[in-house]
């Protein structure tokens, strides 16, 4: 290494241009892969006119990328940290390139529901390994705080982008479009990675945990599945099986780590001072998120009547604040402020923002959206503490694997938070639905809405009326549920991590440095 701030990490371990350029080139792939979460909200009625999947194909064409991606999580972390970050960083990128290629002028189901596969794959890579090159190229605690402060800015604004991109493409170009503006970002990951991302990797990998693989995809697998289809289709006995299987493979998995020689996620990783309350930690607000958007999504556009762009559009909004939340906690806590009473503050925010949700009426759309400012913002707060907390604590040699495990249980908490608040609020709109109402009416709200459609003038008036106040008050009691659990999480944090100091939990050892990371120059 040289002693140049300007071109890579200087003598001191602080990071130079060179690093954060590199930063801005990392930042690209995390967009895309967080975008594509939600950029076929919009697409999907021009590919279902184009393409005629049957029920069953459009739901895997939602869906089959967030469950690859979340299946793969921890396998691709633990790979990359044997094979080479970068490496495995490019690898995905060209994946993901190519898919998107492929998808863009998928001319069946089949092959779209392929190459969204693919994408998955991409995406599981490009997660962990972006993580884990900011924890190497940034050893310095405080530079790190910043830089995965603006990583967790860009993860959850990608979110909030890919469906307003998609609208917007969808309006003036056609579907495949959505995939095609993938292209460029990865061409320009795929040119200027080798030249400022550094290689690094675990010097003393051991022998990869290949039945580890199979079991850890079985363990995650199974839960997101029933967790994501309970709150559209009810406790059915079918989704509890699958939780149930899923969660005894998680057992077996769990085992398999303990006692295998080279373990995928070795369990030392929760020894490091702070990394099992990150990660807990980190799975609740993902909770609180996701359960979030669950109702605020439906309110926009079933409640208040907005189009789905229109509706997209005013989501936006409550990403101004959440651009300066991650950075305000981390000046906070860089000028002495215990990062437990950061990270309980977050939560506190977000719990004001649940609240005033639970104040909502029909008609409340500014209060709604100051709402879900507050609570995003007091979650990414929390996000990016416990993320410079969690690696922080983590061996360098194990960073892949450390962010895996993250947004593992991230995707975990997300599931979770819709299946739990989703079927409150569904638990309420069917109590308060008048009982006289059609059957499919009791269900949804989109249901009511089909059904009012077809009937006689002020009948179908007063049944819109009676679903838009039961789902209101479902959102209400849901928001209530929420903000307990994020009460409970305030408290959880301010005592599990009142004795972990920042330099105890960010400190790399010259070992470490020396050991681990390689300058690609």
């Amino acid at each position: 290494m040289t002693n140049s701030t300007s071109t890579t990490t200087t003598a001191a371990g602080r990071a130079g241009r060179r690093e954060w350029t590199a930063l801005g080139v990392l930042m690209l792939p995390l967009l895309l892969v967080s975008m594509d979460v939600s950029v076929l909200y919009f697409a999907i009625p021009a590919i279902s006119a184009d393409l005629e999947p049957s029920g069953t194909q459009q739901l895997w064409i939602f869906d089959i990328y967030a469950f690859v991606l979340a299946g793969l999580l921890m396998t691709m972390g633990s790979l990359g940290d044997r094979i080479g970050r970068r490496k495995l960083l490019l690898i995905g990128a060209a994946a993901f390139g190519a898919a998107s290629l492929t998808a863009a002028y998928a001319n069946s189901a089949e092959t779209l529901i392929a190459a969204r596969a693919v994408l998955g794959l991409g995406g599981a890579t490009l997660m962990p390994s972006t993580m884990a090159l900011v924890r190497t190229m940034f050893t310095d605690p405080g530079q790190r705080a910043k830089a995965i402060g603006i990583w967790s800015g860009v993860m959850t604004g990608g979110i909030a982008l890919g469906s307003v991109l998609s609208g917007v493409l969808v309006q003036y170009f056609w579907w495949g479009s959505v995939f095609l503006v993938n292209l460029p970002a990865m061409a320009l990951l795929l040119v200027l990675g080798p030249i400022l991302l550094p290689e690094s990797k675990n010097p003393e990998p051991g022998r990869f945990d290949l039945l580890g693989v199979p079991l850890s995809m079985a363990a995650v697998l199974p839960v997101i599945y029933g967790l994501k289809e309970i709150p559209s289709e009810g406790v059915h006995p079918l989704y509890v099986v699958s939780i149930a299987v899923g969660l005894l493979f998680a057992a077996l998995f769990v085992h398999r780590q303990r006692t295998a020689a080279t373990p995928m996620i070795s369990p030392a990783l929760f020894r490091g001072r702070g990394f099992a309350p990150a990660v807990v930690l980190n799975l609740l607000s993902s909770f609180a998120m996701m359960g979030s958007a669950f109702f605020t999504t439906q309110y926009l556009q079933s409640v208040l009547g907005k189009s789905a762009m229109e509706a997209a559009l005013w989501a936006l909004l409550p990403s101004v604040p959440i651009g300066m939340a991650a950075p305000m906690a981390t000046q906070l806590v860089q000028k002495g402020v215990k990062r437990a009473h950061v990270v309980a503050a977050g939560f506190t925010i977000a719990a004001t923002g649940y609240g005033m949700l639970a104040l909502a009426g029909t008609d409340s759309l500014w209060l709604v959206l100051v709402a879900c400012g507050v609570l995003a913002s007091g979650i990414v707060m929390v996000m990016s503490q416990l993320t410079d907390l969690a690696l922080g604590a983590a061996p360098v040699e194990q960073a892949g694997a450390a962010s895996s495990l993250l947004e593992t249980g991230a995707e975990f908490g997300g599931a979770l938070g819709m299946a739990v608040l989703g079927s409150i609020g569904t638990a309420i709109y069917r109590h308060e639905i008048p009982a006289g109402a059609p059957a499919p009416a009791r269900e949804t709200l989109g249901g009511a809405l089909a059904v009012a459609g077809r009937l006689p003038g002020r009948t179908g008036e007063t049944l819109v009326a009676a679903a838009r106040d039961a789902f209101t008050s479902g959102m209400h009691g849901a928001a209530v549920a929420g903000a307990a659990v994020l009460v409970v999480a305030a408290v959880a944090a301010a005592t599990t991590l009142r004795r972990i100091h920042v330099k105890e939990s960010a400190a790399v050892t010259e070992t470490e440095q020396a050991g681990t990371v390689e300058a690609a120059a």
